[in-house]
């Protein structure tokens, strides 16, 4: 049972987002008993500063929260050894958190990707996807030509198997792309979960006071569709007020534990909350 749960829509912008335009914007939506609601914030460092004080208020007032972000919180089997030497994806996140610098959104993420692309001399990638017009050796502008097989790797996760429609992590650029933000976003969580009392699933069980999850708010994409259209909002506020609100719904009806099981491929690559689940998300919806 939560008390609160929080669906975060992260972005990959390089400085901070219009005040005015909204659209790739960090977006934090909230459900609890009270009804909902949303915030926007222009960089990642102001999202991260919220999500602290919301994690605090909620420990100090003795409540349960579950986190969603709608980045990879993993990579494919295989990965994390080579970069880290352990097979663990939080040996991943210490090592973004000391490589990335992310100020004002101002970041070095294609430097990494590229730092990171040459530590496999059987390469090129597997990192790929850039600006046009921007040059970063070792980092290919295309997919085409990376051989993963060759690498060692999966071009995708179990999990985007299960949602077919998930982007590789891989995948640094281009509409429907998640590289970018699971690269800003990882250090943000490794810093989380230092925090006393905060678990990040599937990596640890889900049953400490704050749970740190991965989301992927197209499950939803026909309601989101509809509302964002109706009610003039952004596609990221409908996100995450709507997964919010469903997640929340499931959770006090006891209907969250079959959204918390997943494969043994999850302890390493992690695992998207509600895979498999598109139709019960759906349906905590039109629940009163």
């Amino acid at each position: 049972m939560f008390d609160r749960v929080i669906v975060v829509d992260w972005s990959a912008a390089n400085l901070p987002t219009s005040p005015t335009n909204r659209a790739n914007a960090v977006w934090i939506g909230c459900h609890d008993a009270e009804g909902g609601a949303e915030w926007h914030h222009r960089t990642r460092a102001s999202a991260e500063g919220q999500l602290v004080n919301l994690i605090d208020t909620a420990r100090a007032s003795g409540q349960r929260l579950l986190i969603g972000f709608d980045f990879a919180m993993g990579y494919p089997t295989g990965f994390a050894a080579r970069l880290t030497g352990e097979a663990s994806a939080r040996a991943v996140w210490r090592w973004l958190a000391a490589a990335i610098t992310d100020i004002d959104n101002r970041n070095n993420r294609f430097e990494v990707a590229t730092r990171i692309n040459a530590a496999f001399p059987e390469g090129p990638g597997p990192f790929w996807s850039h600006p046009t017009g921007q040059s970063w050796p070792g980092l290919p502008f295309r997919r085409a030509g990376i051989d993963y097989a060759a690498l060692g790797l999966s071009e995708t996760r179990a999990a985007e198997a299960a949602v077919p429609r998930a982007k590789s992590p891989w995948m640094l650029f281009n509409p429907g792309s998640v590289g970018s933000q699971s690269l800003l976003g990882l250090p943000m969580i490794h810093r989380l979960s230092q925090r006393p009392d905060v678990a990040v699933w599937p990596f640890a069980a889900p049953d400490a006071p704050v749970i740190l999850a991965e989301v992927y708010p197209s499950l939803l994409a026909g309601p989101v569709a509809i509302l964002a259209n109706s009610h003039g909002l952004t596609a990221d506020q409908a996100q995450v007020r709507l997964l919010s609100r469903s997640l929340f719904r499931l959770a006090q009806a006891d209907r969250l534990a079959p959204l918390l099981e997943a494969p043994p491929e999850a302890a390493e690559e992690g695992w998207i909350l509600g895979a498999h689940h598109a139709p019960l998300l759906a349906e905590a919806l039109t629940w009163p």
